[in-house]
C-alpha cells in the first residue's frame, strides 16, 4: 500500500482533494491531505520560516507513513519538494502537479513569473495575504462552472510569509524520484527550470489535457496518473 500525502496550492486546504481522495482509497491506498497553515480551515495560525514545510514533515510523522508518495500541486511543490528530502527513505516519489519546484535560496515570489516586484505589490495591497482568484481567472482551464463554483468555495486568502519563504535544500532536487504531471491547457511546455530536471533519470513527465486545477476539472484521470505511480 501506498500512503499519498497530497497538498494542494495557493488559497487552497484539505478539500480541494474530495474527488480524488475516493479513487486512491478504492486502490487500496492510504490518501491524506493537508491544509496548510494558514489557509482553509487553519486560517490565522501564524506562518514563518519553513511553516509549511513543517506542517507536510509533521503529518507524515504523526500517521507514521512510510511508501509515501508526496503530491504538490502549483505553489505547494516548493514545500513538498523540500519535505521530500527531509522524510529521508520513507520517500517512494514526489509528485509535482503542474507546479514550481524548489531552487535553494529562492522563494514563489522571486520566481513569479511576471517579476516579484508585481506579486510583492499585490501582497503589500492586501495586508500582506493573496487574495483568492475571481471565477473569470479560471477560463480557459477547463472547468464547469459547478467545478469553478467549488474550488472558490474552499478558497481564503494565501499567507504572504509562506510565498516569500527561501527554500533550504541540501541536495540537488534531481536527485529525487518524481513524476511531473504538466497540465496542457496553462502552458504546452515544462518552465525551463522543470525541463532541466527532466532530463535527468530520475525525473519523468506526465502530461494530461485540461488547466492547472486538475483536481476538479480531472480528478478521475488524475487518480489513474497516481494509482498508475503506486502501482510500479
Amino acid at each position: 500500500m501506498t500512503d499519498f500525502v497530497l497538498v494542494a496550492g495557493a488559497w487552497l486546504g484539505a478539500t480541494a482533494w474530495d474527488a480524488v481522495v475516493p479513487g486512491l482509497r478504492a486502490a487500496g491506498h492510504g490518501a491524506h491531505p493537508v491544509t496548510l497553515s494558514g489557509v482553509g480551515e487553519k486560517q490565522g495560525r501564524p506562518v514563518g520560516r519553513q511553516t509549511h514545510v513543517t506542517d507536510i514533515v509533521d503529518e507524515v510523522d504523526r500517521l507514521g507513513l512510510r511508501d509515501v508518495v508526496l503530491v504538490g500541486h502549483s505553489y505547494a511543490g516548493i514545500p513538498v519538494g523540500q519535505a521530500a528530502e527531509r522524510i529521508g527513505d520513507r520517500l517512494a516519489r514526489a509528485v509535482f502537479v503542474d507546479a514550481s519546484v524548489p531552487a535553494d535560496g529562492e522563494s514563489f515570489v522571486s520566481a513569479w513569473w511576471q517579476g516579484p516586484a508585481a506579486l510583492e505589490a499585490e501582497l503589500e495591497g492586501n495586508d500582506g495575504f493573496w487574495a483568492p482568484p475571481t471565477a473569470p481567472d479560471f477560463e480557459g482551464q477547463g472547468l464547469t462552472d459547478a467545478q469553478t463554483a467549488r474550488l472558490l468555495s474552499g478558497a481564503t486568502p494565501h499567507p504572504g510569509a509562506s510565498l516569500k519563504d527561501p527554500a533550504v535544500l541540501s541536495r540537488p532536487l534531481g536527485d529525487l524520484p518524481a513524476t511531473y504531471v504538466k497540465c496542457l491547457l496553462d502552458g504546452p511546455e515544462p518552465s525551463d527550470d522543470v525541463a532541466a530536471l527532466l532530463t535527468g533519470e530520475r525525473w519523468e513527465l506526465v502530461t494530461m489535457d485540461t488547466g492547472h486545477w486538475p483536481m476538479f476539472s480531472r480528478p478521475d484521470e488524475l487518480v489513474g496518473i497516481l494509482n498508475g505511480i503506486a502501482a510500479r
